[in-house]
């Protein structure tokens, strides 16, 4: 494309639907459900911000925005069924003489966001890769601490203990971690997000499952 060449509307989501679907977006092909819709708020305000791209299917193809219904089903997501509730910025773009929708959401400064479910009660999110996935208990210890200044870990020899474990099997989960080290799953929790924290452990996630090892 001529670099000189005005960037329309229409270019700029072209640009982003020739990107996929990655950490830092989703696609959808419509708002039909909107607890769904909720829970990719949560992912993206608790990992590093995204975008919705509504009215695009999964393949990529314009599909377009059914009805004004689908913006405001988007703001209800974001105002009832996120906890705290989120302020989102939305843009309509017109290409292929269909309308797209982008949802802007930044990362929020007060984590978790969490998404209500059918029974009210909030479960937080995280983006991992195009995947939504339930916040692990070390994220929300993580976040529960993040105001913190100046943190200082304390390091006996159980931090250690925890530590040459993890050296040893190359890469835990949560509950091997408790389990082996004898230690209770609660200060376990504690513990590796202490270690995440000083960069000594990290987390990630394969086959549905986080798992810990050392930087």
């Amino acid at each position: 494309m001529n670099p000189m060449r005005p960037v329309t509307g229409a270019d700029y989501i072209r640009r982003l639907v020739a990107e996929g679907e990655h950490v830092h977006q989703d696609f959808k092909f419509a708002i039909s459900d909107i607890r769904k819709i909720a829970k990719s708020l949560s992912a993206f305000s608790n990992t590093e911000g995204g975008r919705l791209l509504v009215g695009v299917k999964d393949n990529g193809k314009i599909a377009g925005v059914r009805s004004e219904e689908e913006i405001y089903m988007v703001e209800a997501a974001a105002s009832v069924y996120c906890c705290p509730p989120l302020v989102l910025e939305n843009h309509v773009y017109h290409l292929e003489g269909k309308d797209v929708l982008e949802v802007v959401v930044n990362e929020s400064a007060s984590k978790p966001v969490c998404a209500l479910d059918e029974n009210s009660r909030p479960w937080a999110y995280v983006r991992i890769a195009d995947e939504n996935i339930i916040a692990s208990p070390i994220h929300l210890a993580l976040w529960k601490n993040q105001g913190k200044k100046n943190p200082v870990m304390v390091y006996t020899e159980r931090e250690q203990a925890l530590l040459d474990l993890l050296g040893k099997y190359g890469e835990l989960t949560l509950n091997q971690c408790a389990r082996l080290a004898h230690i209770p799953r609660k200060k376990v929790c504690s513990l590796l997000a202490d270690f995440i924290r000083f960069e000594l452990v990290e987390q990630h996630f394969r086959n549905h499952t986080f798992y810990y090892r050392t930087v």
